[in-house]
């Protein structure tokens, strides 16, 4: 397997497309600055990158992140009046002794590897997969502790914490060696893009380029707490987590009107949020060892942060920001870096 190396240069902006919004609006949001500090001005102009968005769904992006391939340009389903049928394959990948699910579509072009975000699994790009597979090679996997992979008890691991970034960006780069056997794109949403950036300052010949999708930006890290705030936020964090208070607020939680209400908060267009999107997300949450593994997360207040991870970033990377999250978005605004 060829893993040339990447190098580190920012992405350059030349066309948006947004049939639905107006250009005036979209160009003044394009030229405020970003919370991390990377504005328009970052931008060089010898590369393509676009973004379309239709009728306020997220179907495609099109973008040149290295010097060797395109990522391509993905057609707006809604123009196509007989797409081609993709069909995704579900499997199960043994990483260090644990099962893992992913699913995959496509036969042909780049591969593209979606991680999922807090919470969710494979299934919440359910709509992406197949779209995107029409001209790339698409894997969508369950992080360790989520979905139907294996959620090993945090407990047997002693005081070494297992469910870190670290754990997950490992996950990331060996499924890309063992299973997708070829660089890739990372496209990640929420805790997802803070596993993409740590797997790409990992192991940089890896990965081909990052997307974001309003990345997590860990407000419970240690050091974001404020120093009169920490001993009681460890106090809480260790009834939770020590407790059979973390378990009957796990449970209360875990119900289809919780996750409805918590994703109708993220969807800007909340008839997105559908029995099928509930049920998707709710269902491997009752997996048996799927509490501890939430617990042990929301208590998890080391490791990076993304503003460490983005300078250390060797490969070119898109960030999308979306306003109100979601994979189908319907306002965004965005930054490079």
């Amino acid at each position: 397997m060829n893993m040339g190396s990447t190098s580190s240069s920012t992405l350059p902006l030349s066309k948006l497309e947004f049939p639905s919004l107006n250009p005036r609006r979209i160009r003044k949001k394009l030229t405020t600055s970003t919370p991390f500090g990377f504005g328009l001005s970052n931008l060089s102009r010898n590369t393509t990158t676009g973004l379309s968005l239709s009728t306020g769904h997220y179907y495609a992006i099109r973008c040149c992140l290295d010097n060797s391939s395109n990522v391509g340009v993905i057609e707006d389903p809604a123009k196509d009046s007989s797409p081609p049928q993709v069909q995704v394959q579900t499997s199960t990948w043994n990483w260090r002794g644990y099962s893992i699910r992913y699913q995959y579509a496509g036969s042909s072009g780049p591969a593209l590897v979606l991680v999922h975000g807090f919470g969710a699994n494979s299934d919440h790009w359910r709509k992406n997969i197949p779209v995107l597979a029409r001209s790339h090679r698409v894997f969508s996997i369950d992080l360790i502790g989520y979905g139907y992979s294996d959620k090993p008890n945090p407990r047997d691991f002693g005081v070494n914490s297992f469910y870190t970034f670290e754990t997950w960006a490992s996950q990331l780069n060996e499924f890309c060696v063992d299973v997708v056997k070829d660089k890739a794109f990372f496209i990640c949403n929420s805790i997802g893009g803070v596993v993409g950036l740590q797997a790409a300052v990992m192991e940089p010949e890896i990965c081909r380029g990052i997307t974001i999708l309003n990345i997590s930006l860990r407000m419970l890290h240690i050091k974001k707490q404020p120093w009169y705030g920490r001993p009681l936020i460890r106090s809480f964090q260790s009834l939770l987590r020590n407790t059979a208070v973390g378990k009957f607020f796990f449970k209360s939680v875990a119900t289809p009107e919780s996750v409805r209400s918590i994703l109708c908060q993220c969807y800007h267009d909340t008839s997105q949020v559908t029995e099928e999107l509930v049920q998707s997300i709710l269902l491997p949450g009752l997996e048996p060892g799927a509490v501890d593994v939430f617990l042990e997360f929301i208590c998890y207040s080391g490791g990076p942060l993304p503003e460490e991870l983005l300078p250390q970033v060797k490969v070119k990377f898109l960030n999308l920001i979306p306003i109100i999250m979601s994979p189908y978005l319907s306002r965004v605004m965005f930054f490079f870096g």
